[in-house]
């Protein structure tokens, strides 16, 4: 995500490049360019895990079945009060401010409030909600409509397409957000030992990519962009906003591959991860606060805004990453301690 973000800001492929239908000229743009397409897949799964987790920790403790869910109510709507008052605005430097927008920070939120709705259905029914919306965004997509007109533009740019007023249409992401609670039910209950949870990542993950490359070689159903030959660039790059049928299958593989990779790495070198826990104890903290200073000082103080290259971009993450770790650190730390109902949202 940083690195990512990094790119957005130093690279001066932003210049030409359009996110909705990229030409990436080289292997090292593309690289640089393509590890941010599992950020949001990722935090949509790792999201909708953690809501499982959060509500059946809580019912496991008393809690009635409505103080769980609205615990995970209020920090959806909170997710969607901080995509409007902070992250629009601060991705220019706060130089205006910018309600009128989603986001991934609000989509990841409604996903939170909708799954909020079935957190406690069995997996399995869970798995059918979320193929079943995967199959018919996919379906949606075709449908037309008139961006000029004010209410067809929010409506379907939040929910089905991508465009000015959201890059993060709902339905999609939320899909991967349950998928996110099914996988939760075997990382957190069901699978008992290491070496399951690894396997069984593997194995599903395996299974999703291998999905994927078949609806992407169909051409057709599940597909957005052409591409020219199997393995070329544009064969990877199918439509990330809103997202292709192919890139999520693809991604909610991959995600799922790189958590068992992660356990296996754990249950051999548990202090090795060390510096993913810091960031992953405060991820909102670290996701509003890297993007503030980004857009202060480099797009709104123009301090080398897309000057260089992946060079520059590796710098500038190299120097956020020097910056944010400690504050991640420091914030963790008061988090843990505070009894404050707002630093505990963040």
């Amino acid at each position: 995500m940083l690195l990512g973000h990094s790119s957005y800001y130093f690279n001066s492929i932003w210049l030409s490049l359009d996110p909705s239908d990229p030409l990436i000229p080289n292997t090292s743009q593309f690289i640089l360019r393509y590890i941010g397409y599992l950020c949001a897949p990722g935090f949509l799964l790792m999201n909708g895990a953690m809501v499982w987790w959060t509500y059946q920790n809580r019912i496991s403790k008393g809690a009635s079945d409505w103080s769980a869910r609205w615990h995970l109510i209020q920090r959806g709507l909170f997710l969607v009060l901080v995509q409007i008052t902070w992250v629009n605005s601060s991705w220019g430097g706060f130089r205006e401010f910018k309600p009128d927008h989603l986001g991934i920070i609000s989509s990841i939120g409604i996903s939170m409030l909708l799954l909020t709705l079935i957190v406690n259905q069995k997996w399995h029914l869970r798995l059918f909600v979320a193929l079943f919306i995967l199959i018919l965004n996919q379906l949606l997509l075709s449908v037309s409509y008139n961006p000029e007109i004010i209410w067809e533009r929010v409506l379907y740019q939040t929910l089905i397409d991508a465009g000015d007023f959201n890059k993060y249409p709902i339905l999609s992401w939320f899909a991967l957000s349950i998928l996110g609670s099914v996988m939760a039910t075997g990382w957190l209950k069901e699978w008992k030992t290491e070496k399951e949870k690894i396997n069984y990542s593997l194995l599903i993950g395996i299974a999703a990519i291998i999905l994927s490359l078949f609806i992407r070689m169909g051409r057709g159903f599940g597909n957005i962009f052409p591409f020219s030959d199997f393995g070329s660039f544009s064969f990877f790059l199918d439509q990330k906003y809103p997202p292709s049928l192919f890139h999520n299958l693809w991604f909610f593989g991959w995600v799922v591959i790189g958590v068992g990779i992660m356990i296996a790495i754990h249950s051999i070198f548990p202090k090795l991860l060390s510096i993913f826990s810091t960031v992953g104890k405060v991820p909102l903290f670290f996701y509003c606060i890297h993007i503030a200073i980004l857009g202060i000082f480099s797009k709104r103080m123009d301090l080398f805004y897309r000057e260089g290259g992946v060079g520059a971009t590796l710098i500038g993450f190299s120097i956020m990453m020097i910056i944010m770790l400690p504050l991640a650190k420091w914030f963790g730390q008061i988090k843990r301690r505070s009894k404050n109902y707002f630093i505990k949202m963040i």
